[in-house]
């Protein structure tokens, strides 16, 4: 598809999407858009991570609880959103920086399960220390509206979607696709592969802390130590291969496809069943579709020509 052609149908996808609060009185559906712009975010950020640079990172929650806990606090302190959602992408990628060099040391499964661990560990000690669940003070919530977090849940998924497909498709991205596809023959060809995990860590870590922020600023109350629960990192993994790891659209398909059965489950399913549905979808699309619903749509297409 042409560029021109791909960027308007972009706007006029945007645009729609933007008109939804106008005519949609229904605080749910409005609810529902919300949260599949912030699962978009937040899969798009892993996606950075996981299927562009090849780092199976189970520790993403880590980073979306520090931006979730540190726009929050700051916010209900008095400090303007914008800042408190820049303070929320500085402490994620700051706190990445810190165990980024000590993390990357580790190979294959010890870095898978190294990072679920330091997940778990901030999760215990923030739920250790701050045990209450921050409720939002009632001069907030009385002109609580849904309509401008939705806005601010648009804009920042535009803006993850976009700042994905530009990596993708500059020297950058080149780069942690090489380090995905062999990171051995990727050193030999001249690639700091070090220095290229550290950029795609710190790069999808500030998104996570701001998808963070968003929800901090979304949720009437927040328990600290849920901001840091492994399901954050979990559903965006799931979403990614199930839409399509290491493509633009797959988190935005996955996305919208996950937030919508999570819906209709939870109307028949007791609470919580949901997750094992995906756990089995989970190792469905891994085991007989490694390319998800794009590489699906991909085949189908390819038969119908």
């Amino acid at each position: 598809m042409k560029p021109s052609r791909l960027i308007l149908i972009n706007c006029i996808i945007v645009l729609l999407l933007a008109l939804i609060p106008l005519f949609v009185q229904r605080t749910d559906v409005i609810t529902w858009f919300t949260f599949t712009l912030l699962y978009i975010t937040l899969s798009q950020s892993w996606n950075i991570i996981g299927g562009l640079a090849g780092q199976q990172n189970l520790g993403h929650a880590a980073f979306f609880g520090l931006g979730a806990l540190s726009a929050r606090y700051l916010w209900l302190s008095g400090l303007p959103l914008p800042l408190a959602l820049l303070a929320a992408v500085i402490a994620a990628a700051l706190f990445a920086l810190i165990i980024g060099y000590p993390a990357f040391r580790l190979k294959g499964v010890y870095f898978i399960i190294g990072t679920l661990v330091l997940a778990e560990i901030l999760r215990t000690i923030f739920d250790t220390v701050l045990p209450r669940a921050s409720v939002l003070p009632s001069r907030i919530l009385n002109d609580y509206s849904l309509t401008p977090r939705y806005y601010l849940s648009l804009l920042v998924a535009v803006i993850a979607v976009g700042l994905v497909f530009w990596i993708s498709r500059t020297k950058l991205g080149l780069g942690f696709m090489s380090v995905r596809e062999e990171e051995d023959a990727a050193e030999a060809s001249g690639v700091d592969t070090q220095r290229h995990k550290l950029q795609a860590l710190l790069i999808s870590t500030a998104m996570a802390g701001l998808a963070g922020g968003v929800y901090a600023y979304f949720a009437s109350a927040a328990q600290p130590g849920y901001l840091f629960n492994a399901v954050w990192t979990f559903d965006a993994v799931i979403i990614v291969f199930v839409g399509g790891v290491g493509t633009v659209l797959g988190p935005i398909i996955g996305s919208c496809f996950f937030v919508l059965l999570q819906q209709l489950l939870s109307l028949y399913l007791p609470m919580g069943m949901h997750i094992l549905v995906f756990g089995i979808l989970f190792i469905i699309v891994v085991l007989f579709l490694p390319g998800g619903l794009i590489g699906l749509l991909a085949k189908i297409r390819k038969r119908e020509v």
